[in-house]
């Protein structure tokens, strides 16, 4: 069950000369705390704290892979290629299937199988620029159909070159699909029998809408051949990418994996069976072996990306912080006139796009008006509050802090006047509005949002410390969640070899570090990173 932060009190657990010192310090200084970053003011025990969870925590800084894996060649995407792709999607594709590529090459991979592929960006790039055979697997039937359709617009432009080129035709690799909600260790064993299908086997053969069908499968693989499989996964959520893992352990055929986890918070963490772990968290039996467990609470945590607090400028971590105040204070109005909803562990979403794009806009035209104008806050801790429209559908869980672009200098503190208490009080009532309507409830004027925004309003300037210090407890958290990942590869002995590797750029994709993992080939034998 969630529990309100506003209601329960939960910032008296933490030191109370802890929470005064940051009730009172800057925005830019609050967001910072996630990075290891400490002021020389703070209390000696707080910053001890904060810099002895940064000590532990896994270096993320993008490493030099050409360095780490010999041979390495990132090639820039043509215009046709990125077509569709953001910055973000971009960088990581490019990387990875570089990175994917000299893996495959290293191991003579007959095909790669690209997990949870989405609209197939990484398996088009690894298929038409790279050459592989390619099967993108997604649980979505219109990822699928998109990819598809993106790949026949790909295929005829590579097509047409090689005509202008009068350099000969040559057969084209293009990635087939298959959708499949990938459950278990045993579909995606299935799924590798098909990866050396012959390509005069129509596509709609491979379409798997369910767990039942993927006996349908079998009859499609080359008996006569033994694959030597890669699995590949930009950001497989959640149990995907241990489904992954435990698949190239157990699949003979799986030589190798090149995994980037992400949505942390989806891991399944339920009891042990025979000794066995049948969840997501933990795999290894070194972590198994002393009883830990996280927790939903830790496993949202974990998805805390201390590159995008960072990364936030003063208006959009103030925006940020009061958003997480109505958030605690619709909490509370869910525990008071809808306590069986609270027992359920009601999500209410995340716009977190739509509110990026709508703050971008709004913070490009606040900017105009900016200067010259005064700021007066409360402790030094100022309130800037979405309008009507920006609270419509933005009812994130408190899991994360969205990055939201736009920079306003830092002697500018919050470039704007304190919104009146009844605007905040307006702002909430929307919000609680578009929270309740999430849920399928319909509002009730019996409701009384003032009375909850009243009780909630003197608190709300301890949201940005008390989350700030959870905060930084997310990189350690992400760190214990990948370091299991590599123990439990490397608890099955000298037969293979893994390592971590941050492959891109934390600022761009703050999920950068790649479990690599090869099955070690006597006659093929080579550095994994």
């Amino acid at each position: 069950m969630l529990t309100s932060l506003i209601s329960s009190r939960l910032w008296e657990n933490v030191d109370a000369e802890w929470i005064e010192c940051l009730r009172r310090e800057s925005v830019q200084n609050l967001l910072l705390i996630p990075s290891g970053a400490v002021q020389d003011q703070w209390p000696t025990s707080l910053k001890e704290f904060i810099l002895k969870i940064r000590s532990m925590v896994f270096c993320q800084e993008q490493a030099d892979i050409n360095m780490a894996l010999p041979g390495l060649q990132t090639i820039s995407l043509n215009t046709v290629l990125a077509q569709g792709m953001n910055v973000k999607k971009k960088h990581e594709v490019e990387i990875l299937s570089a990175v994917t590529n000299t893996v495959a090459n290293s191991i003579r991979a007959d095909a790669i199988l690209d997990v949870g592929a989405g609209q197939g960006y990484l398996a088009q790039v690894l298929a038409f620029q790279y050459q592989h055979p390619v099967i993108a697997i997604d649980a979505c039937s219109h990822h699928g159909r998109v990819t598809d359709a993106r790949a026949e617009r790909i295929k005829k432009y590579y097509t047409s070159q090689m005509i202008k080129s009068e350099s000969g035709m040559r057969s084209l690799n293009v990635p087939k699909t298959i959708t499949c909600r990938v459950l278990s260790i045993d579909t995606l064993k299935t799924l590798v029998e098909t990866s050396l299908i012959g390509d005069d086997v129509e596509q709609s053969m491979l379409k798997v809408e369910n767990q039942e069908d993927q006996g349908k499968l079998h009859w499609l693989s080359d008996a006569n051949k033994k694959p030597s499989i890669v699995l590949a996964g930009l950001h497989a959520c959640g149990d995907l990418s241990v489904t992954m893992l435990k698949t190239f352990v157990e699949c003979k055929d799986v030589k190798a994996v090149v995994s980037l986890g992400c949505c942390y918070n989806l891991l399944s963490e339920e009891m042990i069976k025979d000794g066995e772990s049948q969840f997501g968290f933990p795999m290894s039996h070194a972590v198994r072996s002393i009883g830990l467990s996280l927790g939903k609470s830790a496993r949202d945590l974990a998805c805390q990306s201390a590159e995008r607090w960072r990364s936030l400028d003063m208006h959009a971590g103030i925006h940020n912080f009061e958003l997480h105040a109505f958030r605690a204070a619709f909490q509370m109005v869910l525990s008071k006139y809808y306590p069986e909803i609270v027992m359920s562990t009601p999500s209410i979403g995340r716009k977190g796009k739509a509110l990026r794009r709508r703050h971008q806009r709004r913070s490009a035209e606040s900017q105009l008006h900016l200067k010259g104008s005064t700021c007066h806050m409360r402790h030094n801790f100022p309130s800037v509050v979405p309008s009507e429209s920006e609270t419509d559908g933005i009812l994130g869980s408190m899991s994360e802090i969205q990055t939201l672009p736009g920079e306003i200098p830092s002697n500018e503190r919050a470039g704007c006047e304190v919104i009146k208490s009844d605007d905040k009080l307006s702002h909430f009532e929307n919000f609680c509005q578009s929270g309740l309507s999430h849920l399928g409830i319909k509002h009730s004027q019996d409701i009384n949002l003032q009375g909850i925004w009243k009780e909630a309003e003197p608190f709300a300037d301890l949201v940005g410390p008390y989350w700030s210090l959870r905060a930084a407890l997310g990189p350690l958290l992400e760190t214990l969640i990948i370091l299991d990942r590599l123990l439990f590869l490397q608890e099955q002995g000298s037969a293979l070899e893994a390592c971590l590797l941050p492959i891109f750029d934390p600022k761009i994709s703050p999920r950068n570090v790649a479990i690599i993992a090869k099955k070690i080939d006597k006659d093929l034998r080579s550095s994994c990173c």
